[in-house]
């Protein structure tokens, strides 16, 4: 088998950076690494820009987009930002937190990034690749995960060419992702409360201590990425909670749980969050059937963790 490195994958120095701007200015799309998982970016402001990830990804139409910008003052030019906002943003960006927020009526978006709703979702990304990107381009980028829709998540450029090959006009390599987990979305309401939208590596616990006051429960649809019932999906059926394998399953084991491979031998959950969608990677390569993960615990980062197993399960 050839391991010779696809042509449109790219190492993300000052001629790799280039000709991403290329792409991205042209219309194309750039699978680039972010502190969580790797993203299909593409220029937010162009209704065919944004078009192309919906192509590459075969995402449904409904689901929106997280808009990438370098710095807080990029972000309150494409949304309404109160005294809650500024304090996570103070508190949380650079990082992986995205937040739901009133759209201005004057933001130069693409209305497919909000997917019909009056709110756009706003990140401020600390990968230096990225944050390289964003530089360069001078552009907002909406970027979802780099992958088919609804598949697993890649944190390797080798993840993106094989999910998505020439779909992606140009992948940035900047090797393994450092979370693994995409990130928190939580969705400030304008007349007062929150809610967490999808767990993530900012914990639910942690945005509360900043904004004085536990979140609200308020559902209201689709309003974000990851928010539909089947996602994360390896193509194998998924049992959770599971203490050893049964007949032709491939066990993803947890602390004092073995496995064919383990999320953390040591029971570490930040570890098995930075490895969780590479060992979903793995299991749907193993020639078994049936795919079976340990226990883990709901706590802290965990919530996020069973969140995303819970919907490859689904």
């Amino acid at each position: 088998m050839s391991t010779q490195t696809p042509p449109n994958v790219q190492v993300p120095d000052a001629v790799g950076l280039a000709e991403a701007v290329r792409v991205l200015a042209s219309g194309g799309t750039v699978a680039v690494p972010t502190e969580t998982v790797y993203g299909l970016a593409a220029r937010a402001d162009r209704a065919e820009a944004v078009a192309g990830i919906y192509r590459a990804k075969g995402r449904p139409d409904f689901n929106p987009l997280i808009v990438h910008v370098p710095d807080l003052a990029a972000a309150e030019a494409l949304a309404e930002f109160d005294q809650r906002a500024h304090k996570l943003a103070d508190a949380f960006w650079p990082g992986p937190l995205t937040m739901v927020l009133p759209r201005r009526a004057t933001a130069p978006l693409a209305a497919a990034v909000s997917a019909g709703l009056p709110t756009v979702a706003l990140r401020v990304p600390a990968h230096p690749v990225m944050r390289a990107l964003l530089a360069a381009a001078g552009l907002p980028l909406a970027a979802p995960s780099a992958n088919r829709s609804g598949g697993v998540s890649p944190t390797r450029a080798a993840h993106v060419a094989a999910s998505l090959g020439a779909r992606a006009d140009l992948i940035l390599d900047g090797g393994t992702t450092q979370q693994g987990l995409e990130s928190t979305i939580v969705a400030l309401r304008p007349g007062g409360g929150w809610q967490i939208l999808r767990p993530g590596p900012v914990t639910e616990a942690a945005i509360a201590a900043v904004l004085g006051e536990e979140a609200t429960d308020a559902r209201r649809g689709i309003e974000a990425p990851g928010q539909l019932a089947s996602h994360y999906a390896p193509g194998k059926p998924v049992r959770l909670q599971a203490m050893a394998a049964e007949a032709d399953e491939f066990l993803i084991g947890f602390g004092a749980v073995p496995g064919a491979i383990s999320l953390s031998d040591t029971g570490d959950l930040a570890e098995a969050a930075a490895r969780l969608y590479d060992c979903l990677h793995l299991a749907a390569a193993a020639p078994e059937q049936h795919i079976a993960v340990a226990p883990i615990p709901e706590v802290g980062i965990g919530a996020a963790i069973n969140d995303r197993l819970r919907r490859a399960a689904a």
